[in-house]
């Protein structure tokens, strides 16, 4: 089976304001189940699909969904690939999760930023970089860790979403894919963190609160942290650990300036 190609993309001067210029030939997934009567429109094929998986009918709501996505339908595509790439109703594939993911890239590359799927496109970019950065087995595609970057660099910087620029940010701090570059990594954690993302969160604290890829900074990479902790999920448990670690090593100075910048933080937020 034939994956798709990765095109061009331009990338404009070193702030990575990217131009939407690439395109995958994207491989069209062969549907396990007949589609759905194509009388509906893809939009009411989605609705009718998400619908029936809702109520426990699977099989007509894959059916729908496939529908809809043959079509073209960016929602159903991007369904499906999260579908396939977590076995949720349907045997883990996840080929055939890239496949989908790699259909939206091709065509929606181009979408409005502010439009409201765009962060399902958006995440499609993220899920391809995911992929690129470990690989499929017994597939073509192969781990790419320079295309990976393209991947979130593409989606930090065209449709700013947060957990592409958490993902960017992690490259650069690690040297991964890219020349190792503190700066960069600074900057895209500070634009997803500022976002709510959890992890760039903790992880721009953590750098702060040590020194070691910015100036030391402890108050504020407690502040940080406090909010990771906060906002983090329970499978993101080493993120209250760091939390913990940094709070014992504060002095009552640096503790009681970053309450006074979260409270400030929060503040600003709310207006």
């Amino acid at each position: 089976m034939r994956t798709s190609n990765l095109g061009r993309i331009v990338f404009a001067c070193a702030c990575f304001t990217l131009a939407p210029a690439f395109a995958f030939d994207g491989t069209r997934t062969p549907s396990d189940v007949k589609p759905a009567v194509p009388q509906v429109t893809p939009r009411e094929a989605f609705v009718s699909g998400a619908q029936s998986l809702r109520a426990g009918e699977k099989e007509k709501g894959l059916s729908a969904l496939q529908y809809a996505a043959e079509q073209g339908h960016a929602l159903a595509q991007w369904k499906l690939g999260r579908m396939y790439a977590a076995g949720d109703g349907v045997p883990r594939s996840d080929l055939r999760a890239f496949n989908y993911f790699s259909r939206i890239a091709d065509t929606h590359a181009e979408d409005n930023p502010n439009m409201p799927q765009a962060r399902f496109v958006a995440n499609a970019f993220v899920q391809l970089g995911h992929y690129y950065m470990k690989g499929i087995p017994d597939s073509d595609v192969k781990v790419d860790q320079e295309r990976a970057r393209e991947m979130y660099a593409y989606a930090a910087s065209y449709f700013a979403d947060p957990d592409a620029q958490y993902n960017l940010a992690r490259l650069y701090l690690d040297g991964v894919g890219t020349s190792r570059d503190p700066r960069q990594a600074v900057r895209w954690l500070s634009l997803s963190a500022n976002k709510g993302q959890a992890r760039a969160q903790a992880v721009l604290g953590n750098v702060l609160f040590k020194g070691e890829a910015a100036p030391r900074q402890p108050a504020l990479g407690l502040m940080w942290l406090t909010l990771a902790r906060d906002n983090a999920t329970p499978e993101d448990g080493w993120i209250a650990e760091m939390h913990d670690a940094a709070f014992k090593q504060a002095s009552d100075d640096e503790r009681q300036l970053a309450l006074v910048f979260l409270q400030r933080w929060l503040k600003n937020r709310r207006d």
